[in-house]
């Protein structure tokens, strides 16, 4: 065994707990997972622990109070017992500190011990009036307003630990295989997708108030239009030409309108750029990575926590979003199974317009060539064809895909494939859909111009190749704007490559069982929405 996947056994394995460890000082304070992980004593006698928690709920009654501390660390809480004069001025919501004696609870209790508190600190006193988060029914809808205040419930806890233990997971799989981990950036100067739905920077400088009539603004920081990014894929393919693969985690924003429970407008992208010339290649690894990470997540307690959450909703305060279809046992072990499907788009085409024409199904948008997959499409694919796994469709219409992509005919130098096509895929997932996005990108330069959409007017009404700011590029490209840099990676040298694009809120949402990914975010921005 290497030493990199020793350190990775030893990270996923349980912690083991001693008593000894926990009579420690306030700064190394034993989180909630721990101390409820303990064993029993063997000579069944009691031992002092100090914890720190937020205050989930507080039960005050004449001659003891009965208290839940949370602290993130577990969807479980800790039952401490107080009696009355240490329960004065806790509420729901305060930070406190409390130590005492960890005992048997008396049988029939939910859990095997209790904390009989015998000093309780306020920390953070918490205004009980006004706290959002009461005790009463609450929205989802409404925990999206304060998404500050929503990350201290037990599933929004859960949720940040389950998203820090994919990262690490994710990253340690690239590394192990060699991927470089590169930065790109969140301004840009182009479209990617070209889909247009871009969020415009407004770099102009403010003018001061007292000088605004009769003033005209200074000019744009950048001198031109700039983007906030909505996708790495380019910049990636600058930093292949030298690293043979690479890949980066980054947040991604697209102002679309969509108010759906898949969409937000700030969201985190996993991508990868590879030389290659085999899209199956490409299609291999995001397979392998998806299970991996799987694997990886079995080995801690996240299962058993969010099989906890579904159980125990009767007796939660908030209206969670977690669905009911599948046990997420059995939907973790089936992306686990044998190889995914993988079928292209004609003969997924095939499928749609079949089922519609016997009547089997009804779909709003009918299926065509040219009108690419809905959602509906999608999710009878996926469940007619996956039956439960995720499903690769390939080689989409060349005119519903962005220009960057290799023609099918081209894909290792194979003229039986339709050349209408490009060499790309999307894999689809049960209930969430598109998850994955990928292709092999057209390498070569004279190609790739052609298929370039040439730029509008700019700012002044003027091409943006009507610039006077020096450029070596700007006369070859034929006015190709804010991706002149773009053509420079196949004019100056170029290689057969490909990549892929992961939606990891949605991936997360699937693995969850959450239903929206307004819940998965912890920092939920969409159209009309903005809160912190």
């Amino acid at each position: 065994m290497s030493w990199r996947s020793s350190c990775l056994q030893r990270r996923l394995q349980p912690k083991k707990y001693c008593w000894r460890g926990l009579s420690t000082t306030s700064l190394q304070t034993p989180n909630i997972a721990s101390v409820l992980a303990l064993p029993p004593r063997d000579d069944g006698g009691n031992v002092t622990i100090q914890v720190s928690g937020t205050v989930r709920t507080i039960r005050k009654q004449k001659q003891r109070a009965f208290l839940q501390l949370g602290d993130g660390s577990t969807v479980h809480c800790l039952q401490a017992v107080l009696n009355p004069d240490h329960a004065q001025g806790l509420s729901t919501g305060a930070f406190v500190a409390i130590q005492g004696l960890w005992r048997p609870a008396p049988p029939g209790k939910e859990q095997s011990h209790e904390l009989h508190a015998q000093h309780v600190t306020i920390i953070g006193a918490a205004d009980s009036e006004n706290y959002p988060i009461q005790k009463k029914f609450q929205t989802a809808e409404f925990l999206r307003s304060i998404p500050h205040l929503r990350l201290r419930l037990p599933l929004h806890a859960l949720l940040a630990r389950l998203r820090s233990e994919s990262e690490f997971l994710l990253a340690q799989y690239f590394r192990d295989r060699s991927f470089l981990r590169v930065q790109s950036p969140v301004i840009t100067s182009s479209d990617c997708e070209g889909a247009g739905h871009v969020f415009s920077l407004d770099t102009r400088a403010p003018v001061p108030e007292e000088h605004r009539e009769g003033s005209v603004e200074e000019s744009s920081f950048f001198r031109k239009p700039k983007y906030l990014t909505v996708s790495s894929q380019l910049h990636l393919e600058a930093y292949m030409q030298e690293h043979p693969k690479v890949w980066t985690f980054s947040p991604t924003f697209r102002a679309e309108k969509s108010d759906t429970p898949r969409h937000v407008s700030e969201f985190w992208m996993l991508e990868v750029e590879m030389r290659t010339q085999s899209l199956q290649e490409v299609m291999n690894l995001v397979e392998d990575m998806i299970k991996s990470l799987i694997q990886g997540l079995q080995q801690c307690s996240f299962m058993e926590e969010l099989v906890t959450m579904r159980r125990s909703r009767g007796n939660l305060q908030t209206e969670e979003p977690l669905g009911d279809d599948e046990p997420l046992p059995t939907r973790w072990a089936t992306l686990e199974e044998g190889p995914w499907p993988r079928i292209t788009y004609a003969e997924a085409l095939r499928l749609l317009q079949d089922s519609a024409g016997s009547g089997k199904s009804k779909f709003f948008h009918d299926p065509s060539w040219e009108s690419g997959l809905q959602l509906e499409h999608e999710k009878y694919i996926a469940a007619t064809v996956g039956a439960g796994k995720p499903v690769f469709v390939t080689h989409y219409p060349r005119i519903v895909k962005p220009f960057y992509m290799l023609p099918s005919a081209t894909e290792n130098n194979d003229s039986t494939v339709v050349p209408r096509t490009a060499a790309c895929f999307d894999l689809l997932l049960p209930e969430v859909c598109e998850v994955v996005g990928g292709s092999l990108r057209e390498h070569r330069l004279e190609e790739l111009e052609a298929s370039m959409p040439l730029p509008g007017p700019g700012p002044e009404g003027k091409s943006s190749s009507e610039s006077k700011e020096p450029s070596y590029s700007s006369a070859a490209t034929k006015g190709r704007g804010n991706l002149d840099w773009y053509l420079d990676l196949r004019r100056f040298g170029s290689v057969p490559h490909g990549g892929f694009g992961l939606g990891f809120d949605r991936l997360l949402c699937y693995l969850t069982g959450v239903r929206n990914i307004k819940d998965v975010v912890p920092w939920p921005r969409f159209h009309g929405r903005c809160d912190c």
